[in-house]
């Protein structure tokens, strides 16, 4: 069964580790491939909403750290400096498919707020009412620990929730979720399909992500949960080939779908 097919609003979430190369730079190749297909699926008649890591790794780059930083300050500072860059560059390819993109930064007590979060809803409805793309990352240049998400795969989720969209599409550097981890077990079974998140979901999914990310599997079956306890189906798949984003579509088993749960 195709779970994608008309799904008409769709959120994608893209992690640091899809976005840069080992060195810390961005991969523009991955970047400029995933713009294309998404500026393709809005042609389609799509709407489309992208989350997007990479802020912080980028500013670490751009002020010649060595690593990133584990203060706070530390951290604003870069994201202040990478979400320019971050931002320069996916304007620069989305406009090249004529696409114009917009910039949403959010911190919890934005979405905690009824109020704010209405206004939140009715900035997203008319953004994509103009046909703007709307790029979202964590105001990492504000946020404190009490109004922080922690990581985009959960912001990923809440931003869905807040569009109303039909799907949810996170895109990292594994191909799903599998029965064991894959990278000490090269055999580990990839898990196609997941009716619920169970305790047992969340024990095979344990290990944390790259170097260059702040999360790992658990984070992205904690956002799968929530969007589909919301009626959102939800799709892990590797970032590495953003085409796949049209074999999913077209119904091909890629990485693992989480089915919407309905009448919650």
């Amino acid at each position: 069964m195709n779970h994608f097919q008309d799904a008409k609003r769709v959120v994608f979430k893209v992690g640091t580790s899809t976005l840069t190369h080992d060195t810390g730079k961005l991969n523009l190749r991955r970047m400029r491939d995933l713009s294309r297909v998404l500026s393709d699926l809005k042609n389609a008649g799509r709407e489309v909403v992208l989350v997007s890591s990479g802020a912080i790794a980028v500013g670490v780059h751009k002020l010649n750290l060595e690593k990133r930083p584990h203060d706070i300050g530390g951290r604003q500072a870069c994201a202040a400096v990478g979400q320019c860059e971050l931002m320069y560059i996916y304007d620069k390819l989305f406009s090249e498919y004529g696409h114009v993109t917009a910039q949403v930064l959010l911190t919890r007590d934005c979405v905690d707020d009824r109020i704010r979060n209405m206004n939140i809803q009715n900035a997203f409805e008319r953004l994509m009412g103009m046909g703007a793309l709307p790029i979202v990352n964590e105001n990492d240049t504000v946020a404190v620990e009490e109004i922080v998400f922690g990581d985009n795969d959960t912001l990923s989720a809440i931003v869905a929730k807040v569009v109303n969209a039909d799907a949810l599409i996170i895109l990292t550097d594994i191909d799903g979720l599998h029965e064991q981890n894959p990278r000490t077990n090269p055999d580990a079974k990839l898990i196609h399909v997941v009716e619920k998140v169970t305790q047992h979901t969340r024990d095979i999914a344990g290990g944390t992500g790259s170097s260059r990310g702040t999360g790992g599997m658990i984070t992205k079956i904690e956002a799968a949960d929530i969007a589909t306890n919301a009626g959102i189906v939800t799709a892990i798949i590797d970032g590495s080939d953003p085409d796949d984003i049209y074999r999913l579509f077209d119904g091909e088993p890629i990485g693992t779908v989480f089915l919407a749960r309905r009448g919650n």
